[in-house]
């Protein structure tokens, strides 16, 4: 049963939190106190797994208590549920919050976001590796990317397109701002898969603040992997994201879904970037492992962290609330009919194309021995394209390297 921590000051809203998820009784054992100062006592006695916190609150807000969280209690998911659009609060909580709801708050919403953060729990069952990763504020991006942002911000031309193509091309940035964009703080009717729409519905403004201000972005530190080059994970995951569009694009599929699998391609080796810069003497022994055996790599990866890349990226992304469709391509990119998502979908764009770019550069490390599923293809009813999709793609790459 999921423990459940709700904080706010007004008593009425608590008891109508109670009212209105009463019937989760039997799935969550629920707490609700009036304050942050109480919570972090709640959380002191007992263990929870999700705190849910109003924003503005007297004497601790919601960004103080969830920071305070994330020091003492990293496990737990983080939640803000508020009726304020104070950007200076929605600003700070951007670092200790995984999640941000608005009220009203309707219980469907509620239940998904909590069921969905708890249940990416068991996709990744390694606590030590759950504990790193809930803990994590940002990604990495390559500083040459990084420093073209700054630039391009104190720019006095800068505009909106420039500045989302530049967080377009990088794993760390994307994935931020999706999270942020996706927020119910925004007041956005649809989920956002597009950096570049992020950009662009999140205002240059706001943009600026978040990277120049808040510092939502971070550069690789020097201590990194021997054998690590975070510019070859880069070039890959742009060439796959480049593919996975052209193939969902040559199955006559809609330019939303191309975007989707365009941007899931772009993200779906983000578990490398975690593992890379946050373990980087065991990351080493990793490639050290696949170098000198003929293990498939996810086994070695089992071997050496107790899970896949690929499931602790899907854990992040899923934590940050991104897309489903982005989370699930992460999480089952290398092994698509373990996914219960039936029909060509940007899982199905995105394992084609990873498969094919392996076959395209088989000397990249990071790339272990991906193949394509045919059993999965077969079931699709289109293995009979791959000489289409491989010739896209080698165009694609061609165009890249160009």
């Amino acid at each position: 049963m999921r423990r459940i921590l709700f904080v706010d000051d007004e008593p009425k809203i608590l008891q109508g939190l109670q009212r209105m998820l009463r019937p989760m009784r039997h799935e969550w054992e629920m707490s609700f106190t009036e304050s942050g100062e109480q919570a972090l006592a709640f959380l002191a006695e007992r263990p929870f797994d999700v705190v849910v916190s109003d924003m503005r609150m007297p004497g601790m807000n919601g960004a103080q208590l969830l920071t305070q969280v994330r020091l003492n209690h990293p496990h737990v998911v983080r939640i803000i549920l508020s009726g304020y659009s104070d950007y200076d609060l929605i600003f700070k909580s951007v670092g200790p919050a995984h999640q941000y709801l608005s009220k009203p708050c309707e219980a469907e919403t509620l239940k998904l976001t909590v069921n969905r953060a708890c249940a990416l729990r068991d996709l990744l069952s390694n606590e030590s590796l759950q504990l790193l990763v809930s803990q994590m504020q940002s990604l990495p991006s390559l500083p040459s990317l990084y420093h073209e942002l700054l630039e391009e911000l104190q720019s006095p031309g800068v505009t909106l397109k420039k500045v989302g193509e530049v967080i377009a091309r990088d794993l760390g940035m994307t994935a931020k701002i999706l999270q942020m964009v996706n927020s119910a703080f925004f007041g956005l009717r649809r989920q956002i898969s597009s950096p570049a729409e992020a950009v662009s519905l999140l205002g240059l403004e706001t943009v600026m603040t978040l990277v120049m201000t808040i510092q939502i972005f971070s550069q690789f530190s020097s201590t990194l992997s021997r054998g690590f080059s975070p510019e070859a994970l880069y070039d890959h995951s742009m060439r796959v994201a480049m593919c996975a569009k052209q193939v969902a694009l040559a199955q006559g599929e809609a330019i939303d879904l191309a975007n989707d699998a365009f941007t899931a391609g772009l993200l779906h080796d983000v578990g490398h970037l975690v593992l890379a810069a946050n373990m980087p003497e065991s990351y080493g022994r990793l490639l050290a492992l696949v170098r000198a055996n003929e293990l498939p790599f996810d086994d070695c990866e089992r071997q050496v962290f107790g899970a896949t890349h690929a499931e602790i990226g899907a854990y992040l992304l899923g934590l940050w609330g991104l897309p489903n469709a982005i989370v699930e391509t992460v999480a089952f990119h290398d092994q698509p009919r373990a996914c219960q998502v039936e029909g060509f979908s940007a899982l199905s764009a995105v394992h084609i194309a990873n498969a094919l770019e392996h076959e395209l550069h088989a000397q990249c490390d990071l790339c272990g021995s991906t193949k394509l599923d045919e059993e999965y293809l077969t079931r699709l009813g289109i293995n009979d394209r791959v000489a289409v999709w491989r010739a896209g793609c080698f165009q694609n790459t061609q165009l890249a390297a160009a």
